[in-house]
C-alpha cells in the first residue's frame, strides 16, 4: 500500500521550487483571470486583444505557465477586466518570522 502524504495549501511548495509563493499567486490571480473571461463569454482572442496580449502568451498564462508574465501584468489584466484590485499591507503573524502575499477575491 502507498503511503499518502499530506500536502501544504502550496503545491509548488510541495514540489521544492525556490520561487514557490510567487508561483502560487500567479496561478490564483491567471485563476480569477480565466473566470472572468469565463464568465463573460469571450474568446481567448477577443480576450487578449482587450488584455493586450499576443493570444498565445495568453493562453499559457491560463494553462498555469505564467513564467516571464509579472503579477502587475497580470493585476493589470484584472483592471482591464472591471476588477477593481486592491493591495492591503499589514503586520504579519506572530507565528511567522516573515509575511507572505495571498490573493483574496471579492
Amino acid at each position: 500500500m502507498k503511503e499518502i502524504e499530506k500536502g501544504s495549501a502550496n503545491v509548488y511548495e510541495d514540489l521544492g521550487m525556490p520561487d514557490a509563493e510567487e508561483m502560487l499567486v500567479k496561478a490564483q490571480l491567471a485563476t480569477k483571470i480565466a473566470e472572468i473571461i469565463k464568465q463573460r463569454k469571450i474568446t481567448q482572442m477577443q480576450a487578449a486583444e482587450l488584455l493586450g496580449l499576443p493570444q498565445p502568451k495568453l493562453s499559457n498564462m491560463l494553462r498555469g505557465r505564467f513564467r516571464g508574465i509579472s503579477e502587475a501584468k497580470m493585476l493589470e489584466c484584472l483592471t482591464k477586466l472591471g476588477r477593481d484590485v486592491q493591495i492591503v499591507i499589514k503586520t504579519a503573524s506572530r507565528s511567522r518570522k516573515t509575511g507572505h502575499v495571498s490573493v483574496l477575491s471579492a
